[in-house]
């Protein structure tokens, strides 16, 4: 294994952490996944006609997009549970907040971009971080960003219901002072993202990946050789008349 030469990670756990993320990783999926969260089969008819192209690619692309949605979440992991093995005294919780300093009171909602919150979710966390407050008035919650704007540790100043509100011990902080706060070293961040390439590649030498094969296109055809009435009966096969549906 490779000495990478970082300070606050040792390579065995770095190593590990990377290789559970990369297995993690999906490449295809099959008709379950791919309607799991239920195929608008009007959308895909818009896409498809718009952008012309045969419902074949359209669906093929929406394959892709799900398979790049559920790794993106899978980034999601990597960032919050390498907090397993740095710093003393910070730990994951298996539900509630994502990184905590039981010690310090420090507790940490994780999230890829602040502007990928909605209104809702934002208005929800605040409120969340707040009533820690009141149980813990000497708690610090922080909504730390991986990819934010600037690097920052700011009092996280938001709107509720149309007032503002504020709160020097809720924090905004980028990714990088959060790795500097859990590791005394202000350049903890910038020198795993500089060794990332290096560990990734020495996982995928070692390892398998599991290329799936995709099965979604196959499986809409044995529900009707028209990959469009595939979709519609997929989403619609107990609405009224859809038993007798042409496209």
């Amino acid at each position: 294994m490779n000495k990478y030469e970082l300070d606050f990670i040792s390579d065995e756990k770095l190593f590990n952490h990377v290789k559970n993320t990369v297995n993690g990783y999906h490449f295809e999926i099959d008709l379950e996944k791919f309607n799991k969260n239920l195929i608008d089969p009007i959308k895909l008819t818009f896409d498809a006609g718009i952008y012309g192209k045969d419902i074949h690619d359209v669906v093929e692309s929406e394959v892709i997009r799900q398979i790049d949605k559920s790794n993106t979440n899978l980034i999601g992991y990597f960032h919050q549970n390498i907090f397993h093995y740095i710093g003393d005294g910070w730990s994951v919780p298996n539900e509630g907040w994502d990184v905590i300093h039981q010690n310090k009171k420090i507790y940490v909602e994780i999230k890829n971009k602040h502007n990928t919150m909605n209104s809702s979710s934002s208005k929800n966390t605040y409120i969340r971080m707040l009533d820690q407050l009141v149980n813990e008035p000497e708690a610090t919650c922080m909504l730390v960003e991986v990819i934010a704007k600037n690097s920052q540790n700011i009092s996280w100043d938001t709107t509720i219901d149309k007032r503002k509100v504020s709160n020097e011990s809720i924090r905004r902080v980028s990714i990088d002072k959060f790795y500097e706060l859990v590791t005394n070293d202000r350049l903890a961040f910038k020198k795993l993202c500089e060794v990332l390439p290096n560990v990734i590649a020495d996982v995928v030498n070692q390892i398998t990946l599991d290329n799936e094969s995709n099965t979604v296109v196959s499986e809409l055809k044995q529900i009707s050789p028209n990959l469009l009435k595939s979709l519609y009966l997929l989403s619609f096969e107990k609405y009224e008349g859809f038993g007798n549906f042409n496209v």
